[in-house]
């Protein structure tokens, strides 16, 4: 049995299972990929590794894509589409352009990720432009986690004929347990389980700037990715509970490390979340390849309207 199987089977939920990242970075790079793809594929190893380590230097991530589908042996390409998102914790936008030597993605002024609005970065990177449409990124790097391949792959390309050119195939984003996963961006948003319709939904609300309302739930929604697990928690579980779809409405601030947040709306509505990290009673493993391990996931529960 595989590990989205078991985890799918104790219907264990999936909030505060996002990979961290205060922004985020793709580039596309064809053909196969190694466990470790930044520094295993046919990218120079050198460029990759400097991408990666730049990302996660800055508090956020990078990842290689590739078009759904694309057989291993057509690596070549001219130019490489690229993806930026970044102001995930107020209002979040994308930029997207082209390149034809990715050492450019290693020189972006990463300080600039973290920013509200991109004008600074549109003004520092002539390259990018806004690009107001949403892009879905799901999780297909079998070499990482056999799940990841069995179950997203043929995700990607089924919704790429139903989005195309807003769906791609992406590297290692963890959560192998909750395959097929995705990231969206702008918002950063992590989702679990995708389905077709899902992810359709996804798309639809994040070419308007929104989140939707089909992923949120525990079923579904990792969360997103700015916010540290216990807050990520909360967030979700007051997006789920009010129905709000615009990213950044919701700001937390915890009030009982790890037990307790308080989420707090835009326009001055307050909630206070209880937390528990419950432990499930039969190990489950985390990823394919390794063995069952003890099982934990989050719950939420309202204590309190202000």
């Amino acid at each position: 049995m595989t590990c989205s199987v078991a985890w799918d089977d104790a219907g264990l939920p999936a909030w505060g299972t996002a990979p961290r990242a205060d922004f985020w970075v793709a580039l596309q790079q064809n053909g196969p990929w190694g466990n470790k793809a930044f520094t295993q594929s046919r990218l120079d190893p050198a460029v990759g590794g400097a991408i990666e380590s730049a990302a996660l230097g800055a508090g956020g991530r990078a990842l290689l894509i590739r078009p759904p589908a694309s057989h291993a042996d057509h690596a070549d390409h001219p130019t490489r589409q690229v993806y930026v998102a970044g102001g995930l914790a107020e209002k979040p936008w994308l930029l997207a352009g082209r390149v034809d030597e990715p050492e450019r993605v290693a020189d972006l002024p990463w300080q600039l990720l973290r920013a509200d609005e991109p004008s600074e970065m549109l003004a520092a990177v002539p390259w990018l432009e806004r690009l107001d449409r949403g892009v879905l990124l799901v999780c297909a790097n079998g070499r990482r986690d056999l799940c990841c391949a069995l179950r997203g792959r043929p995700i990607a390309l089924e919704l790429e004929r139903e989005r195309p050119g807003q769906v791609w195939e992406c590297t290692h984003t963890g959560g192998h347990r909750f395959a097929p996963t995705g990231v969206l961006l702008p918002s950063g948003q992590s989702v679990a389980r995708l389905t077709p319709e899902v992810a359709l939904a996804a798309l639809d609300a994040a070419d308007h700037g929104w989140l939707a309302t089909e992923t949120f739930g525990p079923w579904h929604d990792r969360g997103l990715g700015h916010l540290p697990p216990p807050e990520a928690v909360a967030e979700a579980f007051v997006r789920d509970l009010t129905g709000e779809v615009v990213p950044g409405a919701l700001s937390c601030r915890a009030t009982r490390p790890d037990a307790e947040v308080e989420v707090t709306h835009r326009d001055g509505r307050v909630w206070s979340v209880a937390l528990e990290l419950r432990t499930n009673p039969d190990d489950l493993p985390e990823s394919c390849a390794k063995a069952a391990v003890t099982a934990r996931s989050w719950s939420a529960e309202l204590l309190r309207v202000g």
